[in-house]
């Protein structure tokens, strides 16, 4: 019996802002290297995970939603998505369940239209089609499969993870053969200090003002192991930039208490994911339209 060859390749997850995508990815490598939460635009950076499989390894990218960019920061986070869909074997576009489609959808189609690889069409958070009877499911598909020549369509929930296999399934049948480009035990290639600093700006996005996210960056200064006894202590040192006084003020929180409770969410995601207890010290800097400062920027990985 002949030996089912090995496929791998390269898959880019593509949407507006908050359709689900970072939900998807970690659902998918069951690892959390994406953050989530329910604001737009949270991911900043292309983000790189890996699903293996007995038959094949699948190298994702999450990517910044499309949007129309304001500012440096989100024009480079636009450019890094843009870029993420030249190169694949596959793209994924994902949206979700609404009433009719989204004119950013509308503006993202357009642009992969151009694209050279089987484009899958996934609509997501099916889940919520049971609490709005107005939507039609199948029209509003029918609206999307009318905007672009899809390979495949697939009704999807990321956060109950339903037919996702599915969709995988799908992805891998449409891969080359070709070699495990990362070892098996690797979901990602994302450098500690970056996963670190997501941590961070997630809790302080989960728990500051609808209109301070965007105004918030996060940057990991050192990271240092100490010996006390038989246990190992894992020091972290990262900075907070805000654009103006008033903002660092809601950071830090009446007597340092906003602070103090994004230190403890942060740290305890921390020593989860490195396994060691952890001492962690927030710094927070105002730095005006430090969105457009590209060293800062650079710094975040942008």
């Amino acid at each position: 019996m002949a030996q089912t060859a090995f496929r791998s390749g390269y898959v880019s997850i593509i949407g507006r802002p908050n359709v689900g995508k970072s939900t998807l990815l970690n659902l998918i490598v069951g690892a959390k290297i994406a953050i989530i939460t329910d604001k737009p635009q949270t991911t900043r950076n292309r983000i790189l995970g890996i699903k293996n499989l007995p038959q094949a390894q699948i190298i994702f990218l999450d990517t910044p939603g499309i949007h129309k960019p304001p500012k440096l920061m989100n024009k480079l986070m636009v450019k890094t998505a843009m870029q993420a869909t030249s190169g694949m074997d596959v793209i994924i576009f994902l949206t979700q369940v609404q009433k009719k489609v989204h004119p950013q959808d509308i503006f993202i189609l357009k642009s992969l239209g151009r694209a050279k690889c089987p484009v899958l069409l996934a609509i997501n958070k099916c889940d919520l089609l049971p609490k709005h009877p107005e939507i039609e499911i199948d029209n509003f598909t029918e609206r999307y499969q009318s905007l672009m020549d899809f390979h495949q369509t697939f009704h999807i929930s990321a956060l109950e993870n339903r037919n996702v296999d599915a969709l995988l399934e799908s992805v891998v049948g449409l891969l080359p053969e070709g070699p495990m480009y990362y070892p098996q035990d690797t979901v990602t290639d994302l450098p500690e200090e970056f996963i670190l600093a997501e941590i961070v700006r997630e809790k302080l996005t989960m728990l500051t003002q609808q209109e301070l996210p965007y105004s918030i960056g996060v940057v990991v200064e050192s990271i240092e192991e100490q010996k006390k006894g038989d246990q190992t202590i894992v020091r972290i040192h990262a900075t907070i930039y805000v654009e103006r006084p008033s903002q660092k003020m809601i950071v830090i929180g009446r007597n340092g208490q906003m602070l103090k409770r994004i230190g403890t969410l942060a740290r305890k995601d921390m020593e989860a994911m490195l396994g060691l207890q952890v001492f962690l010290k927030l710094f927070v800097k105002v730095r005006e339209k430090w969105t457009e400062n590209r060293t800062i920027l650079k710094r975040m990985g942008l």
